[in-house]
């Protein structure tokens, strides 16, 4: 089971920067329970990061990176995480969107992740 996770794990990532200078250790908020390649958004008050809804109005209704450091389950608590903030190539089929994000918040979404010099190509 391990080996086909790391499989789609790897598949996510298409490139980045050497010595992963397109990542950021952030803060995950309490009560987020994240899967590897969720689209991330910051709330601006707390600085802390959740699941990016474009219908949002704390910040997190911009895309600010993609989820890479491994699930995250912060459900009782803060939890690190990593994420791809810049600089990165990603499949754009492995991306994991919150259910609350429709076909326009998604492509919404996608474009702030451009805007970060986050390319989304399709995988091999």
């Amino acid at each position: 089971m391990s080996a086909v996770t790391e499989k789609v794990k790897a598949g996510l990532i298409l490139s980045e920067l050497p010595g992963h200078q397109s990542r950021e250790n952030v803060t995950i908020a309490s009560g987020q329970d994240l899967a590897f390649g969720t689209v991330v958004g910051k709330v601006t008050a707390s600085g802390k990061y959740i699941a990016y809804d474009d219908d949002n109005s704390d910040g997190s209704e911009t895309a600010a990176g993609v989820l890479v450091g491994g699930d995250i389950d912060a459900s009782g608590g803060d939890k690190a995480g990593v994420i791809i903030v810049k600089d990165a190539e990603l499949n754009p089929d492995l991306l994991v969107w919150a259910t609350t994000n429709d076909a326009t918040d998604i492509t919404n979404g996608k474009a702030d992740l451009v805007t970060l010099g986050i390319k989304l190509r399709d995988g091999i």
